[in-house]
């Protein structure tokens, strides 16, 4: 893993902003992998946060503003070392999403483009905040449907 990701998940870059966009969310990766980490499925980048918001604004037409509002009530679970997701639409249709007999399915509800960013640890917050660095990301699936993941960094 690209060190500069294993910063950003650890809660050391909260200047910082994570990018993901998978090979389906545009038409050439070429020119966003020459900036970032080739993944699986797509490319990965840790930007500084206002030149990461208009690259990701840029890279798929949402402003990642507008993408938290829109996935911020709706909650899946992201992992951001593979790059999947587990989109609450998956689990409202009754599917599994993490069954990798069924590989449709899979790629049906993977996330299409995710954006993340840091918080630091806020004692008066309370909650997770209380516990440590915060990491937020907020996902469109290749279904569609928005939807946000939050964690204490390094957990």
């Amino acid at each position: 893993m690209d060190s500069a990701r294993t910063q950003f998940l650890a809660g050391d870059r909260p200047d910082d902003v994570l990018l993901f966009i998978a090979e389906s969310a545009v038409s050439d990766l070429g020119t966003l992998a020459q900036h970032g980490e080739q993944v699986e499925r797509g490319v990965v980048l840790i930007l500084e946060a206002e030149r990461g918001r208009s690259a990701f604004e840029g890279a798929t037409g949402v402003d990642p503003m507008t993408l938290a509002s829109s996935a911020m009530n709706s909650e899946g679970d992201l992992d951001l070392d593979a790059f999947e997701g587990e989109c609450p639409e998956a689990d409202a249709n009754g599917e599994d999403s993490a069954d990798e007999a069924d590989d449709a399915a899979t790629e049906e509800h993977a996330p299409r483009f995710v954006f993340g960013f840091a918080e630091e640890r806020n004692e008066e917050a309370g909650g997770i905040y209380a516990e440590g660095d915060v990491i937020h990301a907020y996902a469109v699936c290749e279904c569609g449907t928005a939807y946000s993941d939050r964690w204490v960094a390094g957990e």
